[in-house]
């Protein structure tokens, strides 16, 4: 069963959302909370498996909720965000922060669904338009100069191919199947990889990888 905390300072939309969750099979709502602070001592209290969490909250800042969150004792719950525009100039932050994926809260029921289950199995889903405006926000950056620290040094060949394959969308099975290993081998490098990097989830590697020009996003024009 797959615990769900359901945060947003809108209580029709918290209401709503708590009842889809409710009327799903193999999803429970664990709780409620009404703004940041009270998410965040709600999801140490009651350990959900994902935290479905407006960004814009009242009484502390979304992204530095998701920090909290994800910097609690493990097992630490998947945050699934859900915002109101595709281009919230915090996707990015929150991306750092921890966020396992983003939709839009208009998003098809079955999709915010599938989201929800993605993020407790600690994959990562994000709606179509705000894909397309991450990538053209990593197009548009410069790549790090040669002389920048490099976080990626100490990754090894494989550990690289992995983390390039998962920035490219692949699931553990595609990785499995393209390097011709068992998906618990594709598990072990990315994890040996993200402990090596910093990072708590699979989304924050993700950033890591664009950032450091690991992969470099297709400039569709």
């Amino acid at each position: 069963m797959i615990r769900v905390l359901v945060v947003d300072d809108q209580e029709l939309l918290r209401a709503a959302f708590a009842a889809l969750v409710r009327h799903t099979p193999g999803i429970e709502v664990a709780g409620e909370a009404a703004n940041g602070r009270e998410a965040v001592e709600v999801a140490a209290e009651l350990r959900p498996d994902v935290v479905l969490m407006d960004l814009r909250l009242p009484g502390l800042d979304g992204v530095r909720v998701i920090e909290l969150i994800r910097s609690g004792d493990p097992p630490r719950p998947g945050v699934l965000v859900l915002t109101t525009c595709d281009l919230d100039d915090h996707v990015r932050s929150a991306l750092r922060a921890g966020a396992s994926g983003f939709l839009l809260k208009d998003s098809p029921p079955e999709t915010l669904l599938a989201g929800v289950r993605a993020v407790a199995e600690g994959g990562m889903l994000f709606g179509p338009t705000i894909t397309r405006r991450l990538v053209e926000t990593y197009v548009r950056v410069p790549p790090a100069r040669s002389g920048a620290p490099a976080p990626l040094a100490a990754l090894t060949r494989r550990e690289l191919a992995v983390l390039r394959l998962i920035a490219t969308g692949a699931t553990n099975a595609e990785i499995a199947d393209r390097l011709v290993v068992s998906e618990g081998t594709v598990k072990t490098h990315l994890n040996r990889a993200m402990t090596k990097l910093g990072v708590s989830s699979r989304a924050q590697a993700v950033v890591v990888a664009y950032e450091t020009g690991l992969v470099v996003p297709r400039n569709s024009g």
